[in-house]
């Protein structure tokens, strides 16, 4: 089933068009990966699809699931804000938000699936830390942990790995893959083409010709 699909799709900003006549599908359960070089309008696209900025022409059909509140999203470390007031425990366990409903407080659920991502990442010794007095490499896990809290359905990234060093990139895919294999959707921008080799189902190549390489698995 489609999640989302792109036809003809045009990308940029006011009249600056970034990339054009793109066309390709996000199935349910895909490892999607978007690669391509510096400017070459991959987080233009990302930020299009979330309906941060408009298409410049084209169109994206959406299925009823991308439109829910299972999308978890983890944007660019330039785009964070890094002094948060808060603690990681209180900006992961936020990432359940859309969970809460109409009830005031976290269920118990939400409590062990933000303790459990924690764990994966390594992070569980930073709970009680304040964010802002983390180096970038680690506020990077907290605010991936995040998304993975927020991420019911589908989980969408800009560039998870940047600030990580290869130990941690490694582990991250790892859990990645597992999600993945459960049948967490999961759109990811990386510079790491070996990564999007080794776990993509689908590769985006954007450039002077794009193209949507199917992964031989």
């Amino acid at each position: 089933m489609a999640l989302l699909e792109c036809k003809n799709l045009c990308v940029g900003y006011s009249s600056k068009t970034v990339r054009e006549n793109l066309n390709f599908c996000v199935e349910k359960g895909d490892f999607f990966f978007i690669v391509g070089e510096n400017g070459s309008g991959k987080s233009t696209l990302m930020k299009t699809f979330l309906k941060f900025i408009k298409p410049l022409s084209g169109e994206i059909i959406y299925s009823p699931e991308w439109d829910s509140k299972g999308i978890g999203y983890l944007p660019q470390t330039s785009e964070i804000q890094k002094s948060f007031p808060a603690t990681v425990w209180e900006i992961v366990l936020s990432g359940n938000q859309a969970s809460l409903g109409w009830l005031p407080f976290y269920s118990k659920k939400a409590i062990q699936k933000a303790k459990a991502n924690l764990e994966k990442l390594g992070m569980t010794d930073y709970a009680k830390k304040s964010f802002k007095e983390l180096s970038g490499g680690q506020q990077q896990r907290v605010l991936f942990t995040r998304a993975l809290c927020a991420a019911s359905s589908i989980l969408v990234m800009d560039e998870p790995a940047k600030g990580f060093d290869s130990e941690i990139t490694e582990k991250m895919h790892e859990i990645l893959k597992e999600l993945n294999e459960q049948g967490l959707t999961i759109i990811t921008i990386s510079h790491d083409r070996e990564a999007a080799e080794k776990y993509a189902s689908k590769i985006l190549k954007l450039g002077e010709n794009s193209e949507l390489v199917e992964a031989a698995k």
